[in-house]
């Protein structure tokens, strides 16, 4: 089943009900919100349909678990919108060429974009962590890799709806 287009972003929740705003939505709008943490229509549903969500750690609960879930199906829909975390502007130029030298072998060995979650990484490091990660997980076998890059894709689905969901009281 194809996801569907996003044809705008989803206001994201700006007050302190937050998680109240996202429990009461309808379950598109609450759908097309999560699909922006994580590009699985089985997981984004998921979530949506089990709302309302008593508190945010009990909705990160439910994202972890759904996520856990996920058929290769799902994993390859999610992975297949990843693109590799932005660069910082300054960066210099061979910074770029190793990152899209180091991806092209990532996608040639596994078919899919390198994934990671970078939450508490400085961002001065987030380049060396990147290409280093790269490095190590090219040489997981493809079964290996794909659990380490679920596990990256929950990560990032905690991170993005904790930034999608925060208000002045999350």
């Amino acid at each position: 089943m194809a996801i569907p287009a996003l044809p705008e972003q989803p206001r994201a929740p700006r007050s302190s009900a937050g998680l109240e705003d996202f429990n009461t939505a309808p379950a598109d709008r609450a759908e097309r919100t999560l699909l922006t943490c994580l590009r699985s229509l089985r997981w984004a549903r998921r979530l949506a349909d089990h709302r309302p969500y008593p508190t945010l750690d009990a909705l990160l609960a439910a994202s972890d678990e759904a996520a856990y879930d996920l058929a290769p199906a799902d994993l390859a829909e999610a992975l297949a919108a990843e693109a590799l975390p932005p660069l910082p502007d300054d960066t210099y130029g061979a910074a770029h060429t190793a990152l899209s030298a180091a991806n092209a072998a990532y996608e040639a060995r596994f078919g899919h974009t390198f994934v990671i979650c970078l939450a508490g990484v400085p961002p001065t490091e987030a380049l060396d962590h990147v290409l280093e990660a790269i490095r190590s997980r090219l040489a997981n076998d493809p079964e290996e890799e794909r659990v380490v890059a679920a596990e990256e894709l929950r990560c990032l689905a905690r991170e993005r709806l904790c930034d999608t969901l925060r208000g002045a009281g999350l």
